[in-house]
């Protein structure tokens, strides 16, 4: 079983969350464990403070270091390994990636620290955290959000929590592409209809459309990707006639 340590200061954030859909459905089965730790909970005094104002002055409050180290030792302690992978969710970090989701999924346990208010002590980063992640270029109230997508594409990766390996094999930037557009039942819908070949049946055509489409759609929504896509010969043909076109 794997195991997922979240340190917050909102616990009650994540419980709908995590009880539904694939992570639930996870959770039941016994593929992965999500443990929620209150940080408050670490705290020595009795208003369980967590946050002080930043030495040097400026505006907001910045996280003790205290309660964090001492959560995450409880946490190490807890599961007798002191060497796992701990990660705090921070607009600083490395970005977020599906190959970062790989890498994690071969974790059987990991720490997430949700970082608040104006930030963590930076001791923190320097000596307790493994490594710093950012989902994206833009700010949150907190990491809670973060953590949340970070389970999201992690859990999904581990073995039984999804019905179809195929379904992983085909989704969005998988090989380094977005995933070809999908259609199902009518296969008409106010006149619009749905490409003749997927009602082929001839499932090397679909293939190759569907291969084709996920290039296209890549290169106008999201050029960037193609420099560390895996493409063939094929695939450059078809961005060669886009540039021509």
């Amino acid at each position: 079983m794997h195991r997922i340590d979240v340190l917050t200061l909102f616990p009650e954030a994540f419980t709908g969350y995590l009880n539904h859909s694939i992570i639930g459905r996870a959770c039941d089965r016994g593929i992965v464990d999500i443990k929620l730790h209150d940080i408050r909970a670490y705290s020595h005094d009795k208003h369980h403070t967590v946050d002080d104002y930043p030495y040097g002055g400026g505006a907001g409050m910045v996280m003790k270091p205290e309660p964090i180290f001492e959560a995450v030792e409880a946490v190490k302690s807890d599961i007798g390994i002191d060497n796992i992978p701990v990660m705090l969710l921070t607009p600083q970090g490395k970005l977020f990636t599906q190959d970062m989701a790989d890498h994690l999924s071969q974790e059987q346990v990991m720490v997430l620290i949700c970082g608040h208010y104006e930030g963590v002590d930076e001791r923190v980063a320097e000596h307790l955290v493994t490594e710093q992640i950012s989902i994206g270029d833009y700010l949150l109230s907190g990491g809670e959000s973060a953590a949340m997508v970070i389970i999201d594409c992690v859990v999904r990766l581990l073995p039984g929590a999804i019905g179809s390996d195929i379904s992983l094999i085909e989704e969005s930037h998988i090989g380094g592409l977005l995933e070809y557009p999908q259609y199902t039942r009518p296969p008409e819908y106010r006149g619009w209809k749905v490409p003749a070949v997927l009602l082929s049946g001839n499932h090397k055509e679909i293939s190759s459309w569907r291969r084709n489409q996920s290039v296209i759609r890549t290169a106008k929504r999201r050029p960037d990707l193609l420099e560390k896509a895996e493409l063939s010969e094929v695939d450059y043909q078809i961005l060669q006639s886009l540039s021509a076109s």
